[in-house]
C-alpha cells in the first residue's frame, strides 16, 4: 500500500510553518514586564520553539482523541522523576537498588518512555534527573526552530483596572479598583521551520499517525488555546518538503527558502493582517527526490 511522502517516518522531512497574532501577546518575556519577545536590533517579533512545543504538547493528546500513546512527560502538575521512576517499575528494575541497570534494563525503560509519551517520542528528553540518572537523555527526531516576525513588531503596553481589590484593607481604605497593564502586538505574520530527522525517528519509534497528528496539531492548536492575553493567533501555512530517503536529496535551507513572503503592492503602511502580504512557494523544478505537500495553503 502506498503512503503518502509526507506522512513517511523513514524519510527525512522539512517543514515551513506560518502564523499570526493580532492584537496579542504570542510569547510574553518574563524579563521584560512580559513584553512580547524581538530581537533588539531590528525589532522582529519572537516566538520560542520552547513556546510553540508546549502548544504542541497542549493539543496532541486532543488531536489522538484519548489514545494512550499519546500521553505528555512535560505536562503541568506531573513530577518528572515519577514518571521516570515508573518506567523502572513497569520494567521489574529496582529503584532503590545501589546498582545501576544493565544496558538491556536501561533501553527497556526508554523503549518504554518513549511508547507512552508522545513528547518523548517527538521532541526527546533528558532523562537523568533525579534517581534515574542511568536513563541518559533521549534525542528527539523533531527539532523547532525559534518563530520570528517577517516585519519589525511594535509592542504596545495598555494600562487596565479590575473593580475589586485583592486585600480587604485595601477595600476598608476607600479603594475601590486595581491597576494592571498587559502588552499586545497589533500584528505580526511569524515563521518557523521544523526538521524531522527519518534516523532518529527509527530510534524513538515514530510512525505516520504521529506524524498526521503533528500536522492536525500545528493547524488548529491555536483554535485550543485562545486567550485575551493571546489575542487572535491563527495558522497560515503548513509547508512540508518531504525527501525520498532517510539521509535527504536536497539541503533543507535551499527548501525552505522556497517559501518566501512578501507585502502586496496596495500595502504602503505596516501590516495589519494576512491579507497584506502575498506567500509565494516555488514548487517547480524541485531537486530531485524532494516532493513539497501544501497542507496548509
Amino acid at each position: 500500500m502506498s503512503i503518502d511522502s509526507h506522512l513517511d517516518p523513514a524519510v527525512r522531512h522539512d517543514m515551513v510553518f506560518l502564523f499570526e497574532v493580532t492584537d496579542g501577546n504570542p510569547n510574553g518575556d518574563p524579563d521584560f514586564s512580559n513584553r512580547p519577545r524581538m530581537d533588539e536590533e531590528t525589532g522582529h517579533g519572537l516566538v520560542t520553539d520552547v513556546a510553540i512545543k508546549r502548544k504542541i504538547r497542549n493539543t496532541l493528546p486532543l488531536a489522538a482523541d484519548g489514545d494512550s500513546r499519546y500521553g505528555i512527560f512535560v505536562e503541568a502538575g506531573h513530577a518528572l522523576n515519577t514518571r521516570l521512576r515508573e518506567s523502572l517499575t513497569a520494567n521489574d528494575i529496582p529503584v532503590s537498588d545501589k546498582k545501576k541497570p544493565t544496558a538491556e534494563q536501561k533501553q527497556a525503560a526508554r523503549d518504554w518512555l518513549t511508547e507512552k509519551y508522545a513528547d518523548i517520542r517527538l521532541f526527546g528528553a533528558v532523562l537523568s534527573t533525579g534517581d534515574t540518572k542511568s536513563l541518559g537523555q533521549i534525542y528527539g527526531p523533531l527539532q523547532v526552530t525559534n518563530a520570528r516576525s517577517y516585519h519589525p513588531i511594535m509592542p504596545q503596553q495598555h494600562s487596565i483596572t479590575r473593580v475589586t481589590q485583592t486585600k480587604q484593607e485595601d477595600i476598608d481604605d476607600g479603594e475601590s479598583t486595581e491597576m494592571g497593564g498587559k502588552w499586545t502586538v497589533p500584528y505580526g505574520l511569524y515563521k518557523a521551520e521544523l526538521y524531522y530527522s527519518a534516523a532518529r525517528g527509527q530510534q524513538t519509534g515514530v510512525d505516520g499517525r504521529d506524524l498526521e497528528l503533528v500536522y492536525r496539531t500545528l493547524e488548529m492548536m491555536f483554535d485550543h488555546d485562545r486567550s485575551a492575553a493571546r489575542g487572535t493567533m491563527t495558522a497560515r501555512g503548513l509547508y512540508v518538503f518531504s525527501h525520498d530517503n532517510a539521509f535527504g536529496s536536497a539541503p533543507a535551507h535551499k527548501l525552505t527558502e522556497r517559501v518566501s513572503v512578501g507585502l502586496a503592492e496596495h500595502v504602503s503602511g505596516p501590516p495589519r493582517s494576512f491579507g497584506d502580504y502575498v506567500v509565494n512557494v516555488a514548487d517547480d523544478d524541485l531537486p530531485r527526490g524532494v516532493t513539497l505537500s501544501k497542507l496548509l495553503a
